[in-house]
This record gives C-alpha cells, sequence and structure tokens, in this order.
C-alpha cells in the first residue's frame, strides 16, 4: 500500500485528497492530509469577514466534517521542512516525521513586503480567518481611539494594492462604514478610505470597461484611489509614497504582494521566481514523486505564460493532481493539465460587482456579477459536498 502525504487543506489540497480518493481504495493508498487549521477556510470571502460581512463559521469549513467516512486521515500541524530525499516531512509538534511515497505540497504563498520600511512591522495582511478577524478588530479600536482624541490618523485606513483583494476589501468596508459610524457616533465625513496601487490602474488584467466602472463605483462611496504610486514607507501612523506625499493612517492592510512559500524554496525541488518548477502533469521537475498545487507552482499555459493564481486554478489543479495520484499507483499514463478559465470575479460590496466570463470575455457589472460571484461559491462548495458544512 502506497502512502500520499498532502501539504494544506486550502483549495489545492483538498481538492486533491477528496479526488485521489474517490479513485483509488484504502488498500491502495493511505491518504494524509495536513493542515495547520481545523478548517478548509474560503479564502475568496475573507473580505466579508473582515468588514463583518459574514461569520467566522462562513469562512472556515470544519475539515473533519468535509472528509467524514472518506477514509483520509487529518493531521492538524504545522509543516517544518520538506525532505524530498528522505522522501520525509517534519511537522512543528510532532518529533516523529511522515514518510511518503507521493507527496502534494499546496502550502499556497507568502506575503511580500518588498523590503518596504515598516510595512512587514506594522501592516496587517488578510490571509486567513485569523488575519480577518484582526483587521476588523483593529479598525473598530483605532474608531474608538478617535472618538475619544479625534486624531486623523485613527479614522483613516489605507488599504496597499489595488488587485482583487485589495479591491474587494476595500469594497466590503466602504459599505460597512456608515454602519460602524452610525454606531460609534462618529460622522462620515471624518473617515478616510484609500486604495494605493503602484500600478497605473486597478485590477491589472480586467478590461478597462470594467476597471472603470469598480472605480466610480467604490469613489461614489468614499474610496480615494491612488495609482501609479508606490509606498515608500510606513511607520504604523504614517504612510509615506514615493512622490513625498504623507498620509496619515493608523490603519494599513497590505495586499499587494506576494511570493512563493519559503518551505518550498527549502525544499531543493526545482524552483522558478521562488515557486516550484512543474512539468506538464503537474509534478515537480527534479522531483516526479512530488505534485504541486496553486500558489506553491509556477503553472504556465499554451503561450508558456505564467497563470495568475487563483482559487479556481488551484481547485482543477486539485482535481488533476487526484487523477495523477491515481494514475501513478495504478501504472496508467498521467494526463497533462489544462486550466478552463471560467472568468474574472470581483465582489465591489453587497449588492456591486463586476465579472468578465467566458472565450468571449462578456462583461457583466452589478446583479449579474454578483449573482455569477455566488454562483461560482455555491458550484465550488458542492464539488468539495461542503454545502452542508457552510453556514452563514
Amino acid at each position: 500500500m502506497k502512502h500520499i502525504v498532502i501539504l494544506g487543506g486550502g483549495y489545492g489540497g483538498l481538492v486533491s485528497a477528496l479526488a485521489a480518493r474517490k479513485l483509488l481504495s484504502q488498500e491502495e493508498a493511505a491518504i494524509t492530509l495536513v493542515n495547520q487549521y481545523k478548517t478548509h477556510q474560503i479564502i475568496t470571502e475573507l473580505h466579508r469577514l473582515a468588514a463583518g460581512g459574514l461569520s467566522e463559521r462562513a469562512i472556515g469549513l470544519p475539515l473533519e466534517k468535509l472528509i467524514k467516512g472518506k477514509g483520509i486521515e487529518l493531521v492538524i500541524d504545522k509543516v517544518a521542512a520538506i525532505k524530498p530525499d528522505q522522501k520525509q516531512v517534519t511537522l512543528q509538534h510532532n518529533s516523529k516525521p511522515l514518510s511518503y511515497d507521493l507527496l502534494v505540497i499546496a502550502l499556497g504563498s507568502q506575503t511580500s513586503f518588498f523590503q518596504i520600511p515598516g510595512l512587514e512591522e506594522h501592516s496587517l495582511t488578510l490571509k486567513s480567518a485569523n488575519e480577518a478577524n484582526q483587521i476588523r478588530s483593529h479598525i473598530l479600536a483605532k474608531f474608538d481611539q478617535y472618538k475619544l482624541r479625534r486624531q486623523p490618523e485613527d479614522a483613516a485606513i489605507v488599504i496597499g494594492g489595488g488587485g482583487l483583494t485589495g479591491v474587494e476589501l476595500v469594497g466590503e468596508l466602504a459599505d460597512r462604514m456608515p454602519i460602524w459610524c452610525k454606531e460609534r457616533g462618529i460622522q462620515m465625513g471624518d473617515i478616510s478610505l484609500y486604495c494605493i496601487e503602484a500600478a497605473p490602474n486597478i485590477l491589472p488584467g480586467f478590461e478597462s470597461e470594467l476597471v472603470d466602472r469598480a472605480r466610480s463605483s467604490l469613489t461614489a462611496r468614499g474610496v480615494t484611489f491612488i495609482t501609479g504610486m508606490h509606498i515608500a514607507e510606513y511607520t504604523g501612523e504614517l504612510v509615506r509614497l514615493r512622490d513625498g506625499r504623507e498620509i496619515p493612517a493608523s490603519t494599513l492592510v497590505w495586499t499587494g504582494g506576494v511570493k512563493g512559500n519559503q518551505l518550498v524554496a527549502d525544499s531543493g525541488i526545482a524552483l522558478e521566481r521562488g515557486r516550484a518548477q512543474i512539468d506538464p502533469y503537474l509534478a515537480s521537475v527534479s522531483h516526479p514523486d512530488i505534485f504541486v498545487a496553486g500558489d506553491s507552482a509556477v503553472f504556465r499555459n499554451e503561450l508558456d505564460q505564467p497563470t495568475p493564481p487563483s482559487a479556481q486554478l488551484a481547485s482543477q489543479m486539485g482535481d488533476a493532481i487526484g487523477y495523477n495520484l491515481y494514475a501513478t499507483i495504478r501504472g496508467l499514463p498521467l494526463e497533462a493539465f489544462r486550466f478552463k478559465n471560467s472568468g474574472k470575479l470581483v465582489s465591489l460590496g453587497r449588492k456591486d460587482a463586476i465579472a468578465s466570463v467566458g472565450a468571449n470575455n462578456i462583461a457583466l457589472k452589478g446583479l449579474p456579477a454578483s449573482l455569477m460571484k455566488e454562483g461560482s461559491k455555491a458550484r465550488y462548495l458542492a464539488h468539495i459536498n461542503g454545502l452542508s458544512a457552510y453556514m452563514y
């Protein structure tokens, strides 16, 4: 019997475990899923949790419930090191290493702060339910401080990064501000909400028509955009821009950069730009017994261009890896992975969204785009048998 170890219970890791178990009997393979949290976190909804628009139960689905009765062992622990030459994984809280015959790495990415002075020390990030809760608690604590001492930095929120995560977060916060201000007796006019993007415009990769819609929708709700400008320094109370401008703000949420997981970089497998270099079958080019999903790998399309990381890419990679684990154990030909892009979806708050769908990049705005985003989430939950575990 072979032992499959899967590192990470996110989109790529969970789906690969479920797909492999669907094809492989428990007599053929033991499957161990390692995750640092007890829950499978719906990362695409973290912005809503950060603004109090959803409960944490809607973000974190219990992994035990999702894999119940499927013959998958769950280990809650952090990965300390990956040792491909020994075919072992060491864990932070378990002295005995995990040995494997086949390994799946789906550990996601890490935040890149680009060595901007003070940014790592003082900013907040949004990569887990814990961090989403921290953002909300921090903002509300600063608003309470503002009510007492009336310092402008306490009433200013800066979102660093105008990509998908940053725009979705600023949109959700824009919707939540009137509620939070009313609860605390603060005038909405006292609140400053910024989104700063180094690229010439927000949402790189989106059609200009949709970008314009996003900007106009969010500007109308009080968001100030600063584009084509880098953050030079953050002191914890002051954002300094490269052109010399200064923004007093004691809240900065940084969404402006990701890099490969350091555990992958330190493992000794072949790398490309700090992430795993993989073949068409999603296996490491240097270690064919290791498959890599999601943000831990660089996946190139038919034009040999790196594909931007996304939840749908990670999930589809998980399905493909599940099959190739089965094929490897059965001695069958592996199948090359082909990404089927179902579209790009961006929430702009509770009642607005933009989307680009289909081969012809059909643009959707407002309610149709919002419904498309909800439908995409529902399809994914159904795919992992998670509808019964999902609670608003």
